[in-house]
């Protein structure tokens, strides 16, 4: 089923977002975790890889496993970081002949090691290329989600020119857009009224990762340029020698998180899972008594 049919069903979508294991051992954990996840029926799930675009068999291994074996509705990302057209759109099709009808289309970071992002010589430069080019090829096979900062996007000069990034994905084809993190539920707000402001009218679908370990709070910081709110960090800090009172604080504030997020109009909520189930099982099924599903 397309995303965008979903929609029409349902007032919210919870969906949970995945990467392919490394190795047999993260295979096995992977394996218990997505059987933990897949008993709470998400809406739907995405398939993630790796920087520069690597494992990218094994992402297609794993939403062809998610897709037809499972029998879940798999949105498929997809980047251009490192490919030609001509392999990107082969690849697409190849998405296509598995029975994929949802893909998550964006640029992608450079390769590990890489500062900055230099497009294949004969590739897209940029994610609205990429949708443009998808749309135009695959009219009406896919649904198409696109990323977005509600923050900025750490290359971008201003949050108002980065909208008008946005601005150009969803003229070239895409359907809704799905957020990095972030912790402060005013900025996801004012990000919204702003693609408003925009005549951005599509879904926009709040992603959500709990600190589950204090050793996070740097990397995610970096991860999607975000700010940790002053209460959150306070918090945090008090209990950074205890793992499970960090653990479980990061819990409770992306529990109060989604609350408040849904009680004000968000459409949804896009669980970073990290291929790990108790604390997002823990968050979904306590939000889930508030809202309906």
């Amino acid at each position: 089923m397309k995303i965008t049919d979903i929609f029409e069903l349902a007032t919210h979508t919870f969906s949970f977002e995945f990467f392919p294991p490394k190795d047999e051992i993260a295979a096995v954990d992977f394996g218990v975790n997505v059987g933990k996840l897949m008993k709470l029926s998400p809406s739907f799930v995405s398939v993630t890889y790796g920087a520069g675009g690597s494992n990218r068999e094994r992402n297609f291994d794993l939403v062809n496993y998610l897709q037809n074996k499972v029998g879940l509705t798999v949105m498929a990302h997809y980047t251009c970081v490192g490919t030609s057209k001509e392999k990107a759109l082969a690849d697409i099709e190849h998405l296509k002949s598995i029975n994929v009808e949802n893909l998550m289309l964006l640029r992608g970071d450079p390769p590990k090691g890489v500062d900055n992002f230099t497009p294949h010589p004969d590739g897209f430069a940029h994610a609205s290329d990429l949708i443009e080019s998808v749309c135009s090829k695959f009219k009406n096979v896919f649904s198409t989600g696109a990323g977005c900062y509600p923050e900025k996007h750490p290359e971008a000069d201003t949050l108002d020119a980065d909208i008008q990034n946005l601005k150009e994905k969803t003229a070239a084809g895409a359907d809704f857009l799905v957020t990095q993190l972030f912790f402060n539920n005013q900025i996801y707000f004012d990000f919204l009224e702003k693609l408003r402001n925009a005549d951005i009218r599509c879904r926009v679908i709040p992603g959500i990762i709990p600190i589950t370990a204090y050793s996070q709070i740097e990397r995610f910081v970096k991860l999607s340029n975000t700010n940790i709110p002053e209460e959150l960090a306070d918090r945090l800090n008090s209990s950074k020698d205890n793992p499970k009172r960090v653990m479980q604080t990061g819990i409770d504030f992306a529990i109060e998180q989604c609350r408040e997020l849904l009680a004000n109009g968000a459409p949804g909520i896009h669980f970073y899972t990290l291929n790990k189930s108790g604390a997002t099982v823990e968050i979904y099924e306590t939000i889930r008594k508030y809202v309906p599903i």
